[in-house]
């Protein structure tokens, strides 16, 4: 066998990114808030960069903010103390007097399922054992409240795990108790069990005695929509079926999803807009952003020549010199990262305008055209993954509402059609709203109806944006 040396020359191109343009992309994947919070971080970090004094100047705004008080705060001043001051001075009431007053309470986050049934259980003469046994069990529940797991394989668990020897019978008392608990319909081993769980506990009349039997004994049926069939099987007409129906519709399929949510998180969480659109009479839209990062500038002492208020002592004097120039250097960059990722952003949100304008003058989903990155490339001249990144969990706030950049993206159905998706879920949406609830529309009957007003489109296609709209097939929207 011979062996041989050989060399071959090849020439490659490759696309390599600077540091500085990774770091670029990396900000304009960020948010407003988290632009924000690395703007802090910065100044925080680089001796080198400071905030602009001369704030008055920017953006045109020429507000001396340095004498701040009201008329108000000048008065209140004329108290000793804020004892002093009587409480109709610290309220403000422009109700009349026979409108409602709610007083502001605060509003505790709730604690977790698990806390929350054993406090329950806290309240009962359930023995220290018991209550061990309960907090295990209660341990297998999912989010909405529904057992995962067997009964002996929870007994096992406590066994093996926990060292507590439990009979079945005790097991089973324990998980009886469990399920009696608040809310209604926790502990259940399925949907049909969660459901009656939550009918064994309202008042008892005609209407909650067939929806028991419904759920019981013909769910399967039910689930099918197949009033005529179950109407025959009960012996009820349909006016009786209607009552029981509603009734098992008030019910919740998911009874513990909203333990362990705060009320005022959910009250107080909001999203910050990256952009606002505005639009005047003469139906000009006009771009801002929010101006809520300082001007930055280089911090003086780092912009002092070489040797200027410093004398030379050698390899410290070197070493000085070296600090000062990098950190003047990082400070330049970001200050320059901050004005292009800012006109990035403008550029890419006033080419998504031109190609919207007409919904951002109409607000109205059905006048959105297609759109994708590239169109929005050709008008910009940026590449499409920059467009991706600059678009990505940003919002913008018009005069009908805030919306995801990624909501104005949007492809054509067929080629050659101008309409877009967003259109033809409008479209779809409508029609279904507008059908008989007794006999729902198919969705061969809906891809004929929507090709009757210009959108040709397959059934399966119907499907998917049917799906998408988060709506069930006809069968399951059937009503009595």
């Amino acid at each position: 066998m011979k062996e041989s040396l050989s060399q071959s020359l090849e020439q490659r191109m490759q696309l390599r990114l600077s540091p500085l343009q990774i770091r670029l992309v990396r900000m304009l994947e960020m948010s407003e808030p988290e632009i924000e919070e690395e703007v802090r971080r910065e100044l925080d970090d680089n001796p080198a960069l400071e905030v602009s004094d001369n704030v008055s100047e920017r953006d045109g705004e020429g507000v001396d903010d340095s004498y701040g008080e009201t008329a108000e705060d000048m008065q209140l001043a004329d108290y000793a103390n804020e004892d002093d001051i009587p409480p109709y001075r610290l309220g403000v009431n422009n109700r009349s007097a026979d409108d409602p007053v709610y007083d502001a309470v605060a509003v505790a986050g709730n604690g977790s399922l698990i806390d929350y049934l054993m406090s329950q259980l806290a309240e009962t003469d359930m023995s220290e054992r018991k209550l061990a046994i309960s907090r295990y069990v209660i341990g297998n529940l999912d989010d909405n409240g529904y057992m995962t797991r067997s009964l002996q394989q929870i007994g096992d668990d406590l066994a093996f795990d926990a060292g507590i020897e439990v009979s079945e019978e005790e097991l089973k008392s324990v998980y009886e108790a469990i399920r009696g608990l608040d809310p209604a319909g926790v502990g259940a081993n399925d949907l049909r069990d969660c459901l009656l769980l939550q009918l064994k506990r309202l008042p008892d009349n005609d209407s909650t005695r067939l929806a028991r039997e419904i759920v019981g004994n013909y769910f399967d049926i039910f689930s099918l929509r197949h009033f005529d069939r179950l109407a025959s099987m009960l012996g009820v007409n349909r006016e009786s079926l209607k009552d029981a129906d509603e009734v098992i519709r008030s019910l919740d399929p998911k009874p513990a999803s909203r333990i362990g949510e705060s009320e005022a998180d959910d009250r107080t969480r909001h999203i910050i807009p990256d952009f606002y659109v505005e639009v005047d009479q003469n139906d000009r839209v006009t771009v801002t952003m929010p101006n809520n990062i300082p001007d930055l500038v280089i911090e003086r002492s780092f912009v002092m020549d070489g040797d200027d208020g410093m004398d030379n002592a050698g390899k410290r004097h070197d070493e000085a010199l070296s600090f000062i120039a990098k950190k003047r250097e990082e400070a330049s960059d970001f200050i320059e990262l901050l004005k292009m990722r800012r006109s990035t952003l403008i550029n890419v949100m006033e080419a998504i305008v031109r190609w919207q304008k007409e919904f951002f003058i109409t607000e109205d989903e059905s006048r959105l055209r297609p759109m994708v990155l590239r169109d929005v490339s050709s008008l910009t001249g940026l590449d499409m993954s920059v467009i991706s990144r600059a678009t990505a969990g940003k919002y913008v706030a018009t005069p009908g509402g805030v919306y995801s950049l990624k909501f104005f993206f949007n492809e054509k159905v067929n080629e050659g059609e101008e309409a877009s998706s967003r259109e033809i879920l409008s479209s779809l949406k409508r029609l279904i709203s507008e059908e008989d609830p007794s006999s729902p529309l198919s969705d061969d009957a809906l891809t004929g109806m929507l090709a009757g007003i210009g959108y040709n489109i397959a059934r399966r296609t119907v499907a998917k944006y049917r799906e998408r709209l988060g709506i069930p097939v006809a069968r399951l929207r059937k009503k009595i």
